[in-house]
């Protein structure tokens, strides 16, 4: 276990009292042409801490507890809290690698799984902003052959398209579901069998994988770059994100990667969908998280309305606080206060990343071995320190 300087003092701040500065905007005209042009200057990438006053001892102890009760329940992966661009409380608890016990530490770079899609929706939108994409063009556009007319850019980033999961239909058109595939087996499968739609494009929210597969896709075809180079070049390498990577299995794992298992320690081997990208396969630390999430803030990579729009909800056929904007899950509340988070599960990583925007407070929680629990360990926290409960922190996808 790291034990850093950490405070969370910080949390008397109410959750309720977020002020909503996240509405949708329309997409303006923007016709791609000219040069992407270089990426965005590195800046600072070291971390800063809160510093430990006496009178948060007793509640950091508290949140130490809540989390020795976490592991004894199964609990294996990473913690990070952040307030107002420092870190104000960040623990690691137990194996990364069991069968060398190799235990997790900050070098620890876990699978994100859908938690990648907010990489890869802020990466359309970057190439929007720089005029080599238009979020409302049809998907044809830029991947040739697409054989769904009506479907545009923005309808996949917002899950929207009506297009059924590859998760669910490739195995009934490619019978080897054991050895990885790639994005262009994926979009070749889909032109050649035409799966069958689940809704009509635009009618409905519903929820789907092979949208930011298709969206990684057009970020190749546009930039002429392998997705995995283009996020280390334009998004990763300009943060400081050094532990950040998209997995390829014909390259393997490097040493400070975590394995994923299922929930009884047993190897979750890969399969058919971890050659795929853009819905998952980026690794990651809940440091180099953190920089992603101040990014944001620090407007490094996109404008405030390039940000606003990704941060605007999108569907509203289903009366509820639960939405969804471009990459971004988000909690929008009666009131106008909004949370905007992604979780992510894939083989035997659960994830959860919730942005508290008004307060520019963030959690993260990273774990490498099954354990759902991970999904309810956000409102917890808000539990320990205000005594309130906050519903809805428990998607898993």
């Amino acid at each position: 276990m790291r034990y850093l300087p950490t405070t969370v003092g910080i949390f008397f701040l109410s959750l309720l009292m977020l002020a909503c500065n996240s509405a949708s905007q329309p997409a303006s005209a923007h016709t791609p042409g000219g040069k992407l042009g270089d990426p965005v200057k590195p800046g600072g990438s070291m971390l800063i801490y809160d510093t430990l006053g006496e009178h948060r001892r007793a509640m950091i102890e508290q949140l130490d507890q809540y989390y020795r009760g976490q592991v004894r329940a199964g609990f294996n992966g990473a913690v990070l809290v952040g307030y107002k661009g420092k870190v104000v409380y960040e623990r690691y608890f137990g194996l990364s690698n069991r069968e060398r016990r190799i235990p997790w530490d900050y070098n620890s770079s876990s699978q994100l799984a859908s938690i990648s899609k907010t990489f890869t929706g802020a990466a359309i939108l970057y190439l929007y902003e720089h005029k080599q994409i238009n979020i409302d063009y049809p998907v044809q556009h830029y991947i040739p052959g697409f054989p769904y007319p009506h479907i545009s850019v923005k309808m996949l980033l917002s899950h929207r398209s009506g297009l059924p999961d590859y998760t669910h239909w490739v195995p009934g058109y490619h019978k080897d579901t054991r050895t990885p595939i790639t994005n262009d087996k994926v979009v070749e499968l889909m032109i050649k069998h035409k799966p069958r739609p689940e809704a009509k494009p635009d009618k409905k929210f519903k929820y789907c994988n092979t949208n930011f597969v298709l969206l990684s896709k057009i970020i190749e075809n546009v930039t002429g770059m392998p997705y995995a180079d283009f996020m280390a070049k334009y998004i990763f390498q300009p943060l400081g994100m050094n532990n950040t990577f998209v997995y390829n299995p014909a390259h393997g794992l490097p040493a400070n990667a975590t394995i994923s298992y299922r929930y009884n320690w047993t190897r979750e081997p890969d399969m058919f969908a971890d050659g795929v990208t853009g819905d998952k396969g980026i690794y990651s630390t809940v440091e180099d998280m953190f920089r992603w999430d101040q990014s944001f803030y620090n407007r490094t990579l996109l404008s405030n309305e390039a940000i606003e729009l990704s941060y605007g909800p999108c569907s509203f056929e289903k009366p509820g606080i639960k939405n969804y904007g471009l990459g971004w899950r988000m909690l929008c509340y009666p009131n106008g206060n909004k949370i905007i988070y992604h979780n992510g599960w894939w083989h035997g990583n659960n994830t959860s990343f919730y942005r508290l925007i008004k307060e520019n407070m963030t959690i993260i929680v990273l774990g490498n071995k099954f354990n759902k629990n991970i999904y309810r360990q956000a409102p917890v926290i808000y539990g320990i320190v205000k005594g309130v409960d906050v519903d809805g922190f428990d998607d898993e996808g």
